[in-house]
């Protein structure tokens, strides 16, 4: 019974002992994601070897959290949730190093969970002797917003017009904002339209409805929260003299390429310019030279 309780006491301390990490990853809807657990010692025998891959936090009989099992230097697939099967794998090159990482296919929607790694090894007992968490996150940057606004021959201040801002490809769905750049204030979207691609990325279109103004300056914003990044495209119209109305639809991050563009570009003339100049420069002080007669 002492012996036994020894054991017990044992495993205990090694449980508490053990090396807890948590990890965030993000992964693009439909790629594989690498999920992270190596122990950093070495010189183990993987046929005395427990890990085990799961979904944290999943409680109750009739809910599946098995991603993977490694049992004595095999896979067993015989508790493998149905919708990991065929969908992981281990590093088989990097276990010997401790490299416990699980590769997982096609990731989807479904698979946003935190996941954990333990890994138990039998000698006299088993005893838990690495654990590590891993938090996976989709997400894809959303495209370049268009911004599409009214055309129109004449312009006639107060009559209703309407914008539409569209964005493609991103994940998870956006927040879609309107600014009166004029005055700095969001304007309420009109309409809002999302559509999911086979993917799982997302398509957006906000619409906007506004009374115009001799001066319209408007931007819609896309927010991905979850990368943390903000596009957007801005619409100024304003008027011209003979009271007909031009409207600009301006790329913030385009503009910017279309500078740095022009800048290179001048240079290469400023320089092909300087080129030709030093050249004939060169040329005529040679002739020079050649036709000098000295005096006799």
């Amino acid at each position: 019974m002492k012996r036994l309780g020894y054991g017990f006491l044992l495993l205990f301390l090694h449980i508490l002992r053990a090396v807890t990490a948590l990890e965030k990853i993000i992964s693009k809807p439909g790629d594989n994601a690498t999920l992270s657990c190596i122990y950093a010692n070495r010189g183990f025998d993987l046929d005395s070897l427990r890990v085990y891959w799961q979904i944290d936090g999943v409680e109750g009989s009739k809910s599946c959290s098995v991603v993977h099992a490694l049992i004595s230097g095999q896979d067993n697939e015989s508790q493998q949730c149905s919708q990991f099967k065929n969908r992981t794998q281990l590093l088989w090159d990097k276990l010997g190093d401790g490299d416990f990482s699980l590769l997982l296919y096609n990731v989807r929607q479904s698979d946003e969970h935190t996941y954990k790694c333990v890994v138990m090894q039998t000698i006299e007992y088993t005893r838990v002797i690495h654990q590590e968490q891993v938090v996976l996150s989709l997400a894809a940057s959303y495209s370049q917003p268009i911004l599409s606004g009214p055309i129109r021959n004449s312009y006639s201040t107060g009559e209703e017009v309407t914008f539409s801002c569209r964005s493609d490809n991103g994940y998870p769905e956006p927040n879609v904002y309107w600014i009166n750049r004029t005055d700095n204030t969001r304007l309420s979207q009109s309409d809002f339209n999302i559509t999911q691609h086979p993917d799982g990325t997302y398509s957006v279109l906000s619409t906007l409805k506004v009374n115009a103004t001799s001066d319209m300056q408007l931007e819609c914003f896309i927010e991905n929260k979850v990368l943390q990044e903000n596009t957007s495209a801005n619409y100024t119209e304003e008027m011209q003299n003979n009271g007909s109305s031009t409207g600009s639809h301006k790329d913030a991050a385009k503009g910017g390429q279309g500078a740095q563009a022009a800048a290179v570009v001048s240079v290469v003339i400023l320089m092909a310019f300087l080129t030709v100049l030093i050249c004939w420069l060169w040329r005529r002080r040679s002739f020079q030279l050649v036709s000098y007669t000295a005096p006799v």
